[in-house]
């Protein structure tokens, strides 16, 4: 077993949130009994040395200890807690810049006065803003947790998409979208065998994968090769390759695998499944006596964390001949960095990659979520001139395993 530094550094954060974030527990139980205060001071620090305890077990063990089920809850609530006791150190902060702008302003003002600092106006405030980060920090836990439940709740978003070149051969063509699997992530099978039969209840012509089938290795798909078999439509199933499928974030070889043997593998499987997988290539479909061209690359970031290895250059190759392209990239930071620059032809690309970080707000009108801050287009749909880009927002999840406020989303797009 072996406990790496970084593990040492976070156990050290935690420990200073808390005893920051202790502050505003002995705020607001100032006036309590003894007995309650020793109960309440208690349970705090006990509930935080089970936390270490339980991070420590899980960073020493790797994948030996716990399940990976149990691995993946316990990692999600060490990390639920942390940023609750964040989002309170928040509130707390707040009131100790504000009392100390107010002791310098007394100070500066009143400075041959003796002046008292601790008013009961002060006071009072000072409670309140430590209830209201402990309330804050409680609701965030209670919605990470709640959004367990979510990590299979499938969601159906409808899209019609109207353009002035698309063939009258196409008007009326149905697409169904989906992407970011992670099969490394699913515990559930029987869930997961229900949102392939969503996907099969839309009769879509033509069915679009846009990368990450797995977390790490193509192993991780064995389970549910079967399941993810069963997606037929009537003009194919095309996939590309998403930066979680290179195998980038694990030490390598694997069980005797090497990372190069994991991609093959990895390749073999989308076609096990009847998959098409497009690597840095196009396709011509055909429909009503029209054609368009399917672009498929491999991953292409705009990002510097993430790889470029998408060619676009060889997947528009001789497309010129067809009057309407779509275009299936992985990240949506291609659409800007590249594509509108550079392939104003690409009047459709889809995308996926945010999963809309499994977190905000996404409502009729109005959506929002931290992963904004990173990705300007992280979810729906973007326009700009003729072109378009739909962004999905992830069939499976990693990491944390639930879904608060973003729902894993099957997409159906009409092009008419």
């Amino acid at each position: 077993m072996r406990t790496p530094l970084g593990a040492f550094i976070f156990i050290a954060i935690i420990l200073l949130l808390d005893t920051y974030a202790f502050q505003a527990v002995k705020s607001v139980t100032i006036s309590a009994s003894s007995r309650t205060k020793a109960i309440v001071y208690t349970t705090y620090w006990a509930i935080t040395a089970l936390v270490l305890i339980a991070f420590v077990v899980l960073v020493a063990n790797k994948t030996d200890f716990f399940p990976k089920v149990v691995r993946s809850y316990i990692f999600a609530i060490i990390v639920g807690l942390f940023l609750a006791k964040l989002t309170t150190v928040f509130f707390i902060l707040i009131d100790d810049v504000r009392r100390l702008f107010q002791w310098i302003v007394l100070k500066i003002v009143y400075s041959s006065k003796e002046v008292d600092t601790t008013q009961t106006e002060g006071i009072t405030r000072s409670v309140f803003l430590s209830w209201l980060g402990i309330a804050a920090g409680t609701t965030l836990f209670g919605s990470l947790i709640n959004g367990f439940r979510n990590k299979y709740n499938y969601h159906i978003n409808r899209v019609q998409l109207s353009f002035d070149k698309l063939p009258a051969g196409f008007r009326g063509l149905k697409i169904v979208q989906i992407s970011d699997i992670h099969s490394g992530s699913f515990t559930d099978t029987k869930a997961v065998h229900h949102g392939v039969q969503e996907i099969l209840k839309e009769k879509a012509d033509i069915i679009l994968f846009t990368g990450d089938l797995v977390n790490d290795m193509a192993t991780e798909m064995e389970e549910y090769l079967e399941i993810f078999s069963q997606l037929k439509a009537p003009m194919g199933v095309y996939s590309t390759l998403g930066n979680h499928d290179y195998g980038d974030y694990i030490p390598w070889p694997q069980k005797g695998v090497s990372k190069e043997q994991n991609l093959e593998n990895l390749k073999k499987t989308h076609a096990s499944m009847g998959w098409r997988l497009l690597m840095n290539e196009h396709v011509a479909l055909e429909r009503n006596g029209d054609k368009i061209a399917l672009l498929g690359i491999e991953n292409w970031s705009n990002k510097a964390r993430f790889p470029k290895h998408g060619r676009m250059d060889l997947a528009h190759k001789d497309t010129e001949a067809y009057p309407f392209k779509i275009l299936m990239s992985h990240d949506p930071s291609h659409w800007e960095a590249q594509v509108q620059p550079h392939y104003p032809d690409v009047d459709l690309m889809l995308s996926g990659h945010t999963h809309g970080m499994q977190f905000g707000v996404d409502v009729p009108g109005f959506k929002w979520s931290p992963v904004q801050y990173m990705y300007k287009q992280w979810a729906g749909l973007y326009e700009n001139e003729k072109q378009k880009l739909y962004v999905n927002r992830g069939f499976g999840f990693i990491g944390y395993p639930g879904r608060v406020g973003i729902l894993p989303e099957i997409t159906v797009i009409e092009l008419v």
